[in-house]
């Protein structure tokens, strides 16, 4: 099959316009369109249809975009590995993690890794969504526990975090501070919503702390980001419960029962195995472990 050809598919697919995949290719919309019937007429089948807002995959063509995303994943990942063998560290690295945990814990950090490593490039992706790593979406993430473990995937510890109930000070002002759990019936409470991937199980635990048995308390507010929840408890809207690490920077916070047992979390640094022997994901995990 013609390398060409494939490239040219690869990039239509991803794009699904023929004008603007020639634009990345710098060929012309009409040689774009050549390549794509011939190898449609080498394989005897249809790899796209044609609608008013641009390209739709058939079947057929679903199947062969995820071969060559596969290979151009490993193509991207080897040219990564190549680039890596001078000795200044340089080339990209994409990292992925949560909306909070890249936005109150990781960007803070990132100026000085990028002083050790100046000619190292960053792409972080902030997402409560997990990535596909076998798409190069992300060449390291961030994220909470191990609750789906692949066997293609390297798993490092970072740290521990712990899920403490705090209000803003303002709050506690208006609405009186709880003396014990069996008051937070009174009081407003705000929770992550069920669309967004949760760190653990019983995310929202303090609907249930000190209420009745078998009951559950009604939320005040719902929210599908932790970072959107800070903010909110920031604001006086009500109680949350929130990563230590994250409340403890916010002296407006005030933990409430703080002797109480609480969830705990594990936070790893993941990675694929094929980068096992990156130096740049090995730069990055011993930097992130310095920061704790």
């Amino acid at each position: 099959m013609d390398w060409d050809k494939l490239r040219i598919f690869h990039s239509v697919a991803e794009i699904r316009n023929l004008t603007h995949a020639g634009s990345a290719l710098n060929l012309s919309q009409s040689a774009v369109s050549r390549q794509i019937s011939n190898l449609e007429k080498d394989l005897n089948l249809p790899l796209f249809t044609r609608h008013a807002r641009g390209l739709a995959l058939t079947s057929e063509g679903e199947i062969l975009f995820k071969t060559t995303r596969s290979i151009f994943s490993q193509i991207s990942a080897t040219a990564s590995q190549l680039a890596e063998s001078y000795d200044q560290l340089g080339g990209t690295l994409k990292i992925s993690a949560t909306v909070a945990l890249g936005s109150v814990w990781l960007a803070p950090r990132l100026p000085d890794f990028c002083k050790d490593y100046p000619h190292l490039k960053l792409q972080m992706i902030l997402t409560d969504e997990d990535v596909d790593f076998a798409m190069r979406e992300a060449d390291v993430a961030i994220q909470f526990g191990q609750q789906d473990v692949d066997p293609n995937l390297v798993y490092e510890k970072l740290f521990d975090y712990r899920l403490k109930i705090y209000a803003s000070k303002t709050y506690l002002q208006v609405n009186g501070t709880p003396t014990g759990p069996e008051d937070l019936d009174t009081h407003r409470l705000i929770v992550f919503g069920s669309q967004m991937t949760a760190p653990i199980d019983n995310v929202n635990w303090i609907l249930k702390l000190g209420a009745e048995p078998g009951t559950v308390r009604e939320p005040s507010l719902v929210i599908n980001n932790a970072y959107g929840i800070l903010q909110s408890v920031k604001n006086g809207l009500g109680i949350a419960s929130l990563a230590d690490f994250i409340a403890k920077d916010h002296d407006d916070l005030t933990p409430i029962f703080p002797d109480l047992k609480v969830p705990v979390v594990q936070v790893f640094f993941v990675y694929p195995k094929q980068l096992a022997n990156s130096k740049r994901i090995e730069a990055f995990f011993k930097f992130l472990k310095q920061q704790i």
